[in-house]
């Protein structure tokens, strides 16, 4: 008996793809109350304990009326490890944020075929609004300010 060796095609959810990115806009807004009327930027530090794990920086690069670029970077990464960098694009008026380019790849489609020249996973897009997601929601149960409050 052979082995079925064809798999059922990748479907884009896209009740799950915008759901995770309204809920990205939600948890960028909390930590960026002030994207839309300013370029800001604000860092977050990442401890367990007395040991510090690192600092999420987030920092506004385009402002729009209805749009926002958000730079989500990770500083003072292990020396081994290549540092996270997500280019997020935010949708005041949809209320959504979405990941548009990640390291040095930018517009991500909703389906690549598997394998692929990039390596892309076939939901490579949900993958990386998810991960935006977890390491928000991190950030906001664990994150403290970087400098101490005068």
């Amino acid at each position: 008996m052979g082995v079925n060796l064809l798999r059922e095609r990748y479907r884009v959810d896209l009740i799950e793809l915008q759901a995770a990115c309204e809920a990205n806009y939600a948890r960028l807004m909390r930590l960026l109350p002030g994207m839309r009327e300013a370029q800001c930027a604000r860092r977050v530090a990442l401890s367990q304990g007395e040991r510090q794990l690192g600092v999420l920086a987030l920092e506004v690069v385009e402002s729009c009326p209805y749009t926002s670029t958000v730079q989500v970077r990770q500083e003072h990464s292990l020396p081994w490890l290549p540092v996270p960098q997500l280019e997020v694009r935010v949708y005041h008026d949809a209320r959504m944020a979405e990941v548009t380019g990640a390291q040095s790849a930018r517009r991500f489609r909703g389906i690549y075929p598997y394998p692929n020249a990039a390596m892309h996973q076939p939901d490579e897009k949900t993958q990386l609004n998810v991960f935006l997601g977890e390491w928000l929601s991190h950030c906001l149960a664990c994150g403290h300010e970087t400098e101490p409050l005068m």
